[in-house]
């Protein structure tokens, strides 16, 4: 006697259908939800191994400073493969590198995807790198399927996202004049870079958009945490980017000779910097939140193993979802510093030089982010971003989203920074998915 099971139990759809044909004709004849276009993920994957060609280190990193000459070839070689995509190519006054495909509604606003390809000196292959070639990615399967938007849709390739975002914040209208002769890690000041890219320094400002002017921006981007890859799941659906302020700070006490001032006499910069950086340390840890303080440069001065130093540089950041925070937190330290001044004998002053302001992601694009990575059926959860990206720029444009994939190890702005080849490629399917959603939404 044959048993037959149902269909999904124990039984293959090849088994079912050679067990009863009459049958398995009426199940095969039911309306089937159509399955959602997919990326090729060789393709994504063998670009994202291209870009290494440019500034690529034996130690699997890649070194890519923002306006070197390995940049300008990266950025030629995007330009490239956004052109076989079908985008009209062109470099905004911001020196942003713009791919654009037209829509079949000339009212409709611009859909916006990308990233950057600029690293940190000595860093990973996947920082941004993900986002630049999941974009392109996405037009090159839009373009091969023959698949028209309504909205049209932008590629762009932002430069300097490591050295200050300042391609998207250009788009925003944020880039200070002072901030064009910053000398990056390059050598070339930002407003040198600029012109090397091909944009303008002098005319910066005009690179700025009208808020309201996109659609709506989105970016899949490497977690840079360990939290996706710790509990195994394969899509972050971002919930917002956290805030940044930075503060140059100056400690100013008396040089003097290391031999000869008794220890009850010194008036000791570093000392009263070390103060402050376990202020800084301690008032992060004990307030409550989810804040982060940093003190991450310092340099003494004059620097010699005999002198008293009599003057300290340092920075100080600060970063947090709620920009009201960043200054709950900035408070407290500034109360921390009049004590240690007093108790030191030093003055300190703390001077902002930097700032990008906090972006929730739309709760919208939330939405459509976690119903794309549902409907190809990949686990996935809700987060926040512990680091700074373009897309909060972007934020002061239109609506946001943002997809994370896998960190092996949580590593990032390092040569040991890895997204295995699979996890990129389902961020990018879900970008896309997302990219369509956005489209049928209106």
């Amino acid at each position: 006697m044959i048993v037959r099971q149902p269909v999904g139990v124990g039984c293959s759809r090849r088994d079912f259908v050679k067990a009863s044909p009459a049958v398995a004709a009426a199940f095969l004849a039911i309306p089937r939800a159509p399955q959602p276009p997919t990326v090729d993920g060789d393709r994504v994957n063998a670009i994202l191994a291209d870009f290494r060609r440019f500034g690529g280190t034996p130690d699997g990193g890649t070194t890519r400073l923002a306006y070197s000459d390995d940049d300008l070839a990266c950025r030629e070689y995007c330009a490239g493969v956004m052109e076989r995509a079908g985008l009209e190519v062109s470099i905004d006054l911001g020196g942003n590198l713009i791919g654009r495909r037209p829509g079949t509604d000339p009212a409709a606003l611009p859909i916006v995807v990308g990233s950057h390809i600029d690293t940190v000196p000595a860093g990973g292959s996947y920082d941004g790198h993900v986002g630049s070639a999941g974009a392109i990615e996405v037009a090159l399967t839009l373009n091969d399927r023959g698949i028209a938007l309504r909205h049209p849709l932008e590629v762009i390739i932002f430069p300097n996202e490591e050295g200050g975002k300042t391609g998207s914040r250009a788009l925003v209208g944020r880039v200070a004049p002072f901030e064009l002769d910053v000398v990056t890690a390059s050598g070339f000041s930002i407003g040198e870079g600029t012109a090397r890219i091909g944009g303008d320094p002098a005319r910066i400002a005009e690179a700025q958009r009208e808020p309201g002017s996109i659609a709506g921006f989105l970016e899949v981007h490497i977690e840079q945490g360990a939290f996706l890859e710790t509990d195994g799941i394969q899509i972050g659906v971002v919930e917002g980017i956290v805030g940044i302020r930075r503060w140059a700070v100056t400690v100013t006490g008396m040089q003097n000779h290391a031999g000869t001032t008794p220890m009850p006499q010194r008036r000791d910069a570093l000392v009263a910097a070390a103060d402050l950086i376990l202020a800084v340390n301690e008032v992060a840890n004990t307030m409550p939140g989810r804040q982060v303080a940093t003190v991450g440069r310092i340099e003494a001065v004059p620097g010699a193993p005999n002198v008293v130093p009599g003057v300290v540089r340092a920075t100080i950041e600060i970063r947090d979802l709620e920009m009201g925070r960043i200054s709950l937190i900035f408070a407290e330290i500034q109360r921390r510093v009049r004590a240690i001044e007093s108790d030191r004998e030093v003055t300190i002053a703390l001077d902002p030089f930097y700032e990008t302001l906090a972006a929730p992601t739309d709760p919208r694009f939330r939405d459509i982010v976690e119903a794309s990575a549902n409907g190809l059926g990949y686990t996935n959860v809700r987060m926040p971003s512990g680091a700074g990206h373009d897309a909060q720029s972007m934020a002061e444009l239109g609506p946001v989203g943002m997809i994370f994939v896998p960190s092996r190890n949580g590593i990032s702005h390092s040569p040991d920074e890895y997204s295995a080849p699979d996890d990129i490629t389902r961020g990018v399917n879900v970008l896309l998915g997302s990219v369509l959603a956005l489209d049928s939404a209106g």
